[in-house]
């Protein structure tokens, strides 16, 4: 089943990497979406594929080096058809 999930993380998650990780782990699993850092130290990412990716994509990039990923808010949205690629956002700030 086909989901989208927008959450956001809170933790170490700005300056590590995080968004380059989740990058990589999400066109590795063939989702798409995006990932963006947010001003108040927090990442948003809203991701789409199949449910029982969703917590393997999480758990590849929390097991980065530096990463640390204290907690999630998510929730589940309507998924977007045509979407094609995962990608970074540069303009959360």
């Amino acid at each position: 089943m086909i989901i989208r999930r927008h959450m956001f993380i809170s933790g170490d998650v700005q300056g590590v990497g995080f968004r380059y990780r989740a990058n990589y782990a999400a066109k590795g699993l063939g989702l798409t979406g995006f990932v963006r850092n947010l001003y108040d130290g927090r990442v948003e990412i809203e991701v789409q594929g199949e449910r029982e990716l969703i917590p393997r994509f999480l758990g590849e990039i929390d097991a980065g080096r530096f990463v640390h990923i204290d907690d999630i808010e998510s929730k589940d949205i309507p998924i977007i058809e045509d979407e094609r690629s995962f990608r970074v956002k540069h303009d959360g700030y």
